[in-house]
Formats: structure tokens, sequence, C-alpha cells
């Protein structure tokens, strides 16, 4: 449905709930009468002579206006793949899920490894804005053999990473060192490739009863810790990417407790489903990492409450049709996710008391902002979280349909 159409400007929203961050840049809740002009434009603080006749009073209750969202690694088909998603398509679908950032990871055809593929990304901006940034990348081609020229790229990037593992951890050694003065972060997916194997599923009991092959947690925590001794060693700010299993919550809670600058994430798929979900084999549920155990979904969750992780990111992966629709072991892996994200959240989290509403748009929106180097994000999401839709292919921005929502109803829209 075309939420263009259910909504008559102007118009006022009685009795929002205000998500704004204080003075120390944590969320914090008031509520107040929101106005929303003719050019979409919100006002709190408004004369009340900018209500005439002519405004619109909406009557739903529990409408929630807060800081805008920041996702801290998506991928952009474009350039390389515009048959699974445009640029235009990617910001449309920031917009319409909340979204006033995102980090777009390096692995693009090509690869922004260099000065030369950043030119695209100013393209881009000056037509955009600045909803799109990127990540560069920490070796050439991203193949993990050869550092980028990181100091060259550094003035037009928010951060490096490969967005997959890179083996050779005298390589990251040294980009880390690199990085270090830069005041960038650097972000690294924990995999051990070795360990990994052919794994496409949480290795345990659902493994088993499935018959998949199971991808053992082993192969994120002994990369990690093998990681987080380099930033012992380096110093060096680092971000650790996708995280999924309890032993990785722990092992950076003990990095944070020894004062080591780390932070985490993990993306909104593994908070919201476990391996016992994959009993209809969806491929649009293959995920690398593959989702966890229900005790690490939980775990995960615990540890955003806690501070141990940080922030919960997209990870918004565009695949076309022909590409999902193979057997689950063959599937490439990823699933869209940037529209889909704050109402799946809402009703698996906040509805259920597992995350209180400050809690999860923290970690969807300011620490993320902090992480990135980016400015306070301001007010501009405004989210009914009890309207219900349909996701049908009118309904959506990008072209891709590889995630396990389409054709369902959500509860909770952004208006």
């Amino acid at each position: 449905m075309s939420l263009e159409n259910s909504i008559d400007y102007p118009v006022l929203f009685k009795q929002v709930r205000i998500l704004d961050a204080d003075s120390s840049s944590k969320i914090a809740e008031t509520f107040a009468d929101v106005f929303v002009d003719r050019d979409r434009q919100i006002h709190i603080n408004f004369d009340q002579s900018k209500i005439s006749q002519e405004t619109n009073i909406d009557e739903r209750s529990g409408v929630v206006l807060g800081v805008g969202l920041v996702d801290l690694y998506s991928t952009s088909s474009e350039p390389g793949h515009e048959s699974r998603e445009t640029i235009a398509e990617l910001v449309q679908a920031s917009k319409n899920g909340g979204f006033a950032q995102i980090g777009v990871l390096p692995n693009t055809q090509p690869a922004i490894d260099d000065i030369a593929a950043l030119e695209f990304w100013r393209n881009v901006q000056q037509k955009n804005g600045d909803i799109l940034q990127p990540w560069g990348a920490i070796s050439k081609g991203l193949e993990g053999k050869q550092l980028t020229d990181i100091a060259e790229l550094a003035e037009s990037v928010i951060g490096f990473t490969d967005s997959k593992p890179i083996a050779n951890l005298l390589l990251v050694r040294r980009a880390m060192e690199y990085i270090k003065p830069l005041s960038k972060p650097i972000a690294l997916f924990p995999q051990n490739p070795d360990l990994a194997g052919s794994g496409v599923i949480r290795e345990g009991k659902w493994s088993i009863q499935y018959g998949m092959n199971g991808y053992p947690s082993t192969a994120e925590t002994t990369a990690l810790a093998a990681l987080i001794e380099l930033v012992r060693l380096t110093k060096a700010p680092t971000h650790f990417m996708r995280l999924s299993t309890t032993q990785s919550v722990e092992l950076i809670s003990q990095a944070k407790n020894d004062g080591l600058p780390v932070t985490a994430s993990t993306t909104w798929l593994h908070l919201c489903h476990c391996d016992r979900d994959l009993e209809t084999y969806d491929p649009n549920l293959r995920l690398m990492p593959p989702l966890g155990s229900e005790s690490d979904r939980l775990a995960l969750i615990a540890g955003i409450k806690s501070g141990a992780i940080d922030s919960i990111a997209i990870d918004h992966t565009p695949l076309a049709y022909e590409e999902k629709v193979v057997p689950f072991e063959v599937a490439p892996t990823g699933a869209i996710g940037l529209e889909f994200a704050l109402p799946v959240l809402w009703q698996n989290l906040v509805i259920t008391g597992l995350l209180t509403t400050c809690e999860l748009w923290q970690a969807l929106s300011v620490n993320p902002a902090k992480l990135l180097g980016f400015s306070q994000p301001k007010l501009s999401t405004l989210f009914d979280p009890n309207l219900e839709w349909l996701v049908k292919d009118n309904a959506i921005a990008s072209q891709s349909r590889n995630s396990n929502y389409i054709g369902r109803s959500l509860i909770g829209k952004v208006l």
C-alpha cells in the first residue's frame, strides 16, 4: 500500500513519542504534538498559527518520531550489478525504511579501492546528498593480498573494510597500524575459512535434522580472538561486524573491560531469526555468517542491552531473482532489508519486551552515527508501529526480491 496516498498534508499528529538524543548522546523519550507541513518538513515546537483550517488532524495513536536511522554497512549493486538494484532504488529504499545515512561497502564492481572509484561516489553524492557514504577497501581488489593506498583514500571514505574475512593477519596488522592515526574505523569480519569449510547452517541440532553442512561457531570465535589480540598489540580502534555467537559477545565484552578500543555489530536478521527457522530451506535466509542458535540470538540481544554490541546493521544485499531460486546450499548469501528492518525489529524485540524503544533506536541510530564519525542524526523518522501493510512489489523500492518477508504482512511502517 502507498502511504503517500494515506496522509493528506499539512497534518498534525497528537501526542507523538519523541526519541531524541540528549547531551550525553543517549536516546531519551518525551511526548509532543508534531506538525508536518506541505513540504513534508517536521515541526515540534511550532507556532500554533501554522495550524490552519486546512490542516488535517491525524487521530492515530502510538506514532513515533525518532532521529534518523544510520546503517553501518550495506551493499550497493551499482556500479557493476544494476540489474539487482540501482543507486536510485537504494536511496529510495533507505528513505522508505527511515534511514538518513547508509555506509556503502566497497564490494562494488569496480571495488572502492582507489581514487578513480571514489569519483563515481562523489557524483552520486552530488545528485543524492550525503545519504550514501562509501567505505574504502583495505586491500586491492578485496583480495587480501596488498594494501590499498590508505592515506590517499582516507579523506573520501568513512572507514576501511574488505567486507569479507582477511586470512593474512600480517596484512591486517599493517592495516591497523596505517589506519590508526587517520581517525577512521577499520571494520573486520571475523571468520576462519578453514573451520567454516562448506558450512551453510550453524552446526548443531538443526544442521543434523535438516541434513545440511554445519558451520561451527568456532569459525567465528577463533578468528575474533586472534583479531582482538591484534587490537591489543596495535591499540587501533576496530569494529567487528556480523557477530553471531554467544562466545563472540563474551569476547567483545571482555575486550571492552580490558580497555581495548573495540566496537561491534550484529545484523537485524540475526536478532530476529535462528537456525530453527530454516525448516523451509528458504534461500533468502542463507546468510554469512549463518543464523545462530536461539541461545545465540538471545545472547546478541542481551549484548545490545549491556552495551557489548554497539549497533544493529542491516547488511542490505540485493540479489537477482534467478540467483536465489536455487537450492539453499548453493544460493549466494545475503538478503535485502532496509525497508523491513525497523518494523520487524520493533515487533520481535520491543513488543516482546526484549529491548526498550530507546535501546533499539540507540543501536540503529546514535551508536552507528558515532562510530562512523557522523554528526548527531536529526529528528526525521516518523514511524507508525501499528500500521499493517503488505510487502508486495509496488510497496517497496528495490527490484530485488531476496527477502523472506516478500508477500507477507508487516506491522509498522515509516510514514
